[in-house]
This record gives C-alpha cells, structure tokens and sequence, in this order.
C-alpha cells in the first residue's frame, strides 16, 4: 500500500470518529441547558459543566442557534432549549410504557401516603421528572417540577438508580458528573456514601431534600433485565417522615415498584420508554 492510499485510508477512519465526537459534545451541551429549563444557562457553566473548552462550546452553541435547537435570552445572556425541540418531540406524543405501567401504582401510593409523589426515569447520567402526583395533606414538597432534569446523584431518585447498579457501573456515572455536582453542593464522595446507604437500606433516602426542611425517600423500578429505569420517590417535611412513618411509606413504595415492574414485564426486555 502506497503512502497515499495509506493516508486515504488513515482519514476514512479518523472522520466518523470525529463526526460522533462533534455529536457527543453537542449532546452534551444540550443535556446541561435542559437541566437549565427555560431560565437557561450562562455559557461560564456549560464550559464548567461539561469540561469543553470555551471556543468549542461557543461553536456548538452558535450552531445549534442557527438550527432553532437552542436561543440566547437577550436580557440575561443565557441558553435555553428551542421551540423546535417540543416540535420535534410531537413525533412521538404517545406515553411510553413506562408511564402507563406506573400510573395505577401512582395513584394508590398517593392515596395511601398523602404527600408528594414523583416518577423519575434515568436518561444517559442524568434523572428526569415524568410524573408528579400531589396528595391531600395540607403542606405539599414541590420541589421538582415534570421535565427537570438533574445528574444522576444529587436526589434520592439519583440515589437509587444508581444504588441498583453495579457497583462499577455507579462509579463511572458519579465520576463523570463530578464537574457538575458542583452546582447542586454535593461531591462524588458525597454521593457514593448516599449510594451505598441506599444498597444497604433497599431504597434511597435523603434526610435533606433539595429544599431545606424536607425529607426523600425513594425506591428503583427496573426493566425487565434488570436494569434500573426509574425511580418513585416520595417527598415530605421532615416532621411528616419519622423513622416508624419513614418505614411506612419505603414499604408501600418498595411494593408499588415491584407493581410496576411486574405490569412492563410482560412486555420484554426492550425500552420501556417505548
């Protein structure tokens, strides 16, 4: 083979690589201005974010500007999702499994417990609130809201994703967050403690909720192989959740996620987000 057709071949081969890199790193982008909702992201914390550098993020940004991806909010000088993306999401309005399967077990925990119940899914390393049920007690935690997106680690649905891993598996997903675990107090320390607590109780539990005077509990939904999908997580004022009442509401969580896993079951092992 002669130096030219050895180059040809040599480009061949690093350009798809390059290619799927330029995809990464604008996934990636987006994923932080998703978790950035409507209010957005200055560009300072997507560079921290996602470890890029700022010349690179400033190129995906102003790409995915032209393409309506994402807009720049002129007063505040932040990122945020586009309208094309909802636009493009009504390609598949239908709910996924996931959901149907969970809306019976939603409406009897919260019946039973009374507080605020949330369904959370893992996407990538990030969770994703797609559900929220209110109950009847008078004082409600609304902490989250359908649609935030936070890394996998730093709520207790997080937790427990990744407390129904492999223990090598959670490593990996707690050290690739790291940079972003910056923003939300917490460290990888932190958050393998978390975990491993949640392996050895059987479900998460966070005696400091993402609002001060709360309290989470929360149990795994896995596939039909095994692997952990989604989280149920229930959110109260500390005084609601004492350790005989914190006892309560696991077990009537842990038996609404068996439910759930038990009504996608007979569906396969394929995406239950399908």
């Amino acid at each position: 083979m002669d130096k030219t057709t050895s180059a040809k071949s040599a480009r061949r081969m690093t350009e798809p690589r390059q290619g799927a890199q330029a995809i990464r790193r604008a996934l990636a982008v987006l994923r932080i201005l998703a978790a950035g909702r409507e209010d957005g992201v200055p560009l300072a914390e997507v560079v921290r974010a996602t470890g890029l550098t700022r010349p690179t993020v400033h190129r995906i940004v102003h790409v995915l500007i032209e393409e309506g991806i994402i807009e720049r909010h002129d007063k505040t000088d932040r990122y945020a999702i586009g309208n094309q993306v909802p636009e493009l999401a009504l390609a598949r309005a239908r709910p996924s499994r996931l959901l149907i399967a969970a809306n019976p077990s939603l409406q009897r925990a919260s019946t039973e417990i009374g507080d605020t119940l949330f369904l959370t899914v893992r996407t990538g390393n990030d969770t994703l609130c797609v559900d929220r049920r209110i109950g009847v007690y008078p004082i409600q935690v609304l902490s989250i809201e359908i649609g935030a997106r936070r890394p996998l680690g730093v709520s207790s649905a997080g937790v427990a994703i990744l407390a129904a891993m492999p223990a090598q598996d959670a490593r990996k997903i707690v050290a690739a967050n790291e940079k972003r675990f910056e923003a939300y107090r917490t460290d990888v320390a932190t958050v393998l403690g978390e975990v491993t607590a949640a392996r050895r109780l059987g479900y998460g539990m966070r005696e400091i909720g993402l609002v001060q005077g709360t309290k989470s509990i929360s149990t795994w939904i896995k596939t039909p192989d095994g692997r952990p999908a989604a989280a149920m997580t229930v959110s109260a004022v500390r005084t609601r959740l004492g350790p005989r009442r914190e006892q309560e509401v696991a077990e009537i969580l842990l038996r609404e996620a068996r439910a759930i896993e038990q009504a996608i079951r007979g569906g396969g092992a394929q995406d239950v987000y399908s």
